[in-house]
């Protein structure tokens, strides 16, 4: 069992030499997502979805849906940094979001809303031209300004994360 079952796969971290390949590698790992979690819920009943990947921990079920809702936040961020010069996003407390009726619904609408949504996130990151990934905004939680490149590698980063938090609960129950 991993030290700390919050990070799985470790903490995010950011290099600083990111190139054209590890962009183009993240873009993969972004692409690849939808169906990675759908494999990592299949054939999981409702005990099993409602189980929490680590003491206090989220639910699989609320992990799925969290990582939609962050990845709409993203793919918007990513659009606004696009067409805005460095504009300052807006934050949301993932917690309560978490905690809201939608995030104990079926999985089949969320898969699919990520399904949908990478495909158009991925086509737009696939068509933006490498100068552009050195586009920025402001996140004020953090006081950091982040560019296009950083945001790329964090959510690849946040998918495989939040996956290993379900397949290594998996792994550890049996399932």
């Amino acid at each position: 069992m991993p030290a700390d079952l919050r990070y799985p796969i470790g903490p995010f971290v950011f290099a600083d030499t990111f190139t054209e390949s590890d962009r183009r590698e993240a873009i993969g790992r972004i692409k690849t997502a939808p169906a990675r979690f759908r494999a990592a819920v299949a054939g999981l009943d409702d005990p099993a979805l409602d189980t929490p990947y680590r003491p206090d921990g989220w639910t699989v079920r609320q992990v799925v849906h969290h990582v939609v809702d962050s990845h709409l936040n993203a793919y918007t961020r990513c659009k606004l940094a696009l067409t805005e010069d460095h504009p300052t996003i807006r934050p949301y407390d993932e917690a309560k979001w978490a905690e809201l009726p939608d995030s104990r619904r079926p999985l089949v609408g969320s898969l699919g809303l990520l399904d949908w949504l990478h495909e158009r996130w991925v086509s737009l990151l696939e068509a933006t031209p490498p100068v552009e990934f050195s586009r920025t905004f402001y996140h004020p939680e953090g006081r950091i300004s982040v560019s296009l490149d950083r945001m790329v590698a964090t959510y690849a980063w946040h998918g495989d994360h939040h996956l290993a938090h379900i397949t290594d609960l998996r792994r550890r129950q049996g399932w």
